[in-house]
């Protein structure tokens, strides 16, 4: 909105080009979704703990979750999608459909988790939405959403899969794209969901992907950047890089009150939408499998839970004490801050060594 009311003021000021730059608007976007959430963050905190909006805790998990989080407002995906949505349509070109992509996949998405979140409250219960609800849900959105990248985008690549450090190693998908886009869109979303145990563990790595694929969606829609690097040129999607800097800020502003010991939970309305967001950029920019290096804390995550299911529905063991593997360190008996401090510091190195890929060709 901002971006397009500036930009038509340029003939008479010419100080208004400044708006034509990505790198100024994205930190622009930064800026606006952090106000965004700092602004609207305690008020919400304070209407949500007076309605006692508070999400149940496991009941097999650590006990001393049940003492120390029990009454702690959840929900808070609402916050940070407020910051990414407002900033992205006040700094980004509206007319860029890729854009829009982004932001019916984080509206539907959140609008899912939300659906979870407050049955889980109305029941006080953990289970909430019943997985294969869940599962449509997210199929149908990501079928939709493919759909818009296909029909209305001129994305002459889309159907190409890169392979890190390999210049020219491409595999043309064909139909397979779609199984293979949809995968990658559910995958990614449940792996935040199931990363987002304890607090603040998966704000600081959604932050840290966001801001990997702002440099990645700026570097690929930059015919100077992307022909130095040896990567694929894409027209148009360096527009993602407002969205992904909307993203930076949202999840810093919400850090602020999701760092330990946690004022809200981000819950399922934050976190649904957050992994599904960040795969669909990966999807546009062509970075899927750059995707899991640089959020490999959520692959571990992911994975941890399916080694524990296979393996006790075939031998009847448990690999892990308790699955997802954050809670299998804390039945050890490590701290929380301990472990959410060392996951932090895993997904720096992996957002480095992601981000290597660029170059190493």
């Amino acid at each position: 909105m901002l971006f397009h009311f500036f930009t038509s003021l340029i003939d008479q000021y010419s100080f208004f080009n400044v708006f034509k730059y990505l790198t100024f608007r994205t930190g622009l976007s930064v800026m606006t979704s952090l106000i965004i959430v700092f602004i609207i963050g305690a008020p919400l905190i304070k209407i949500f703990s007076e309605k006692m909006i508070t999400g149940p805790i496991r009941q097999d998990g650590p006990i001393d979750h049940i003492v120390k989080k029990s009454g702690t407002p959840t929900m808070g995906g609402i916050i940070i999608i407020i910051g990414i949505i407002f900033s992205t349509l006040l700094w980004a070109d509206l007319s860029n459909v890729y854009i829009w992509t982004l932001i019916f996949v984080s509206l539907s998405l959140s609008c899912l988790g939300l659906a979870d979140d407050i049955l889980k409250i109305k029941y006080k219960n953990s289970r909430g939405l019943k997985s294969r609800y869940k599962f449509l849900g997210q199929l149908i959105i990501g079928a939709v959403a493919l759909t818009i990248l296909i029909k209305l985008s001129d994305h002459q690549y889309l159907f190409n899969l890169y392979f890190p450090f390999f210049k020219n190693l491409i595999l043309h998908m064909g139909l397979f794209f779609i199984p293979f886009g949809l995968f990658v869109i559910i995958g990614s979303s449940n792996a935040v969901n199931l990363t987002d145990g304890l607090d603040g563990l998966a704000t600081v790595p959604v932050m840290l992907v966001a801001l990997s694929f702002t440099l990645i969606s700026y570097v690929v829609g930059n015919t100077i950047f992307s022909e130095y690097l040896q990567i694929q040129y894409i027209p148009d999607v360096g527009e993602l890089s407002i969205f992904c800097g909307s993203v930076v800020g949202a999840c810093l502003g919400f850090l602020w009150y999701n760092a330990p010991p946690a004022k809200i939970f981000m819950g399922d309305t934050g976190s649904l939408s957050l992994g599904g967001s960040l795969a669909a950029i990966a999807i546009i920019v062509k970075h899927e499998i750059v995707l899991a290096i640089i959020g490999g804390l959520f692959v571990l995550e992911t994975v941890s839970v399916i080694i524990q299911v296979i393996s006790f529905k075939l031998t009847g063991r448990r690999i892990f004490k308790m699955a997802p593997i954050h809670h299998h360190f804390e039945k050890k008996g490590w701290a929380e801050s301990t472990i959410v401090i060392r996951f932090w510091i895993i997904a720096i190195i992996l957002a480095l060594v992601g981000l290597a890929t660029l170059k190493l060709r």
